[in-house]
């Protein structure tokens, strides 16, 4: 079933700073950083919210339909997603931009510092979901401004049932903005520090939240995700990795989990066990779309992990 994931694309810097950011940050000098880390290690990757959920759904066997403004730049990646077979039909190039650009410093606890540069991505708005045809389910991820506010109105005018995942994008938006988008979308998908902020902001509690969307995902990294749902809570366990190379796109990952899932009509706790094992599957390779699998493979980990078939 064809999924329409509006989104950012992006070339990610990712460098690894061989230390922790707390040793160099002092507390009563926040007001006044100033900071250099010297990063012996960088990797420019493809990604951005749009390009790495449309990659983790094909591996599943899914039909991703990306949609996103791209720059002059994409050349490349666009090469690589016709290697993956992912649809580029309702990708839009603007001239005079860059592809999106991400600067990503990861310390050795994982702590993340990102620097990003929207670029083509100020200009999302431009794309209609309306374009895309036979779309069954599809998720509004971060994203320009304009752009998502846009799209989540347009899935809710073609009664299309979507994921609201604000993610990065969430510093865009007040409260006014938040619960218009909740009482559009048909789920929401956040971490919990964004369930958190998003909380905070809109005054709405769990259960406020469920008077408007079918589903809240809350994930919680390593410890897993919480799935509440109007008939209740379903805890989904993470799963355990033999090393954590990079977390750069679990998030995603996960994202793409959850949609193949809701486009092929499994129940929640199916669904969410497929979107944890396939965030962790990622954080064990570097970058955002360099892991791989067969679906034999991936079905095998999952009887594995769960003691289950899907």
């Amino acid at each position: 079933m064809r999924t329409l994931i509006c989104g950012s694309f992006a070339y990610d810097h990712i460098m690894v700073f061989e230390d922790r950011f707390k040793n160099h940050i002092l507390p009563d000098k926040i007001h006044m950083l100033n900071v250099s880390f010297l990063v012996p290690e960088m990797r420019r990757e493809f990604g951005g919210c749009a390009g790495n959920i449309a990659y983790n759904l094909k591996l599943l066997g899914g039909s991703p339909v990306p949609m996103g403004t791209i720059g002059e730049d994409f050349g490349p990646y666009a090469a690589w997603m016709d290697e993956c077979g992912i649809d580029r039909t309702h990708l839009t190039v603007c001239e005079g931009t860059f592809t999106g650009q991400a600067f990503v410093t990861t310390d050795l606890d994982d702590n993340q510092i990102t620097a990003f540069h929207p670029g083509a991505m100020n200009f999302s708005h431009r794309n209609d979901v309306a374009d895309a045809h036979d779309i069954a389910v599809g998720i509004v991820s971060p994203d320009g401004r304009d752009g998502m506010i846009a799209h989540a109105e347009q899935f809710a005018s073609a009664g299309i049932p979507f994921v609201f995942d604000p993610g990065q994008g969430l510093p865009l938006f007040g409260a006014e903005d938040l619960r218009r988008f909740i009482s559009q979308a048909t789920w929401i998908a956040s971490n919990d520090y964004e369930w958190s902020l998003i909380a905070e902001r809109t005054g709405m509690s769990v259960d406020d939240a469920l008077e408007e969307v079918e589903a809240v995902v809350v994930t919680r990294g390593s410890e897993g995700s919480v799935i509440h749902t109007r008939d209740g809570r379903v805890d989904i366990p993470g799963v355990p990795v033999a090393e954590t190379k990079d977390p750069t796109g679990c998030g995603d990952a996960y994202r793409a989990g959850l949609l193949y899932g809701l486009a092929n009509g499994y129940d929640w706790e199916t669904t969410g066990r497929i979107a944890s094992l396939l965030g962790a599957i990622k954080i064990a390779a570097h970058g955002t779309q360099n892991h791989t699998f067969a679906i034999r493979e991936f079905r095998d980990r999952y009887r594995e992990a769960f003691d289950a078939d899907f």
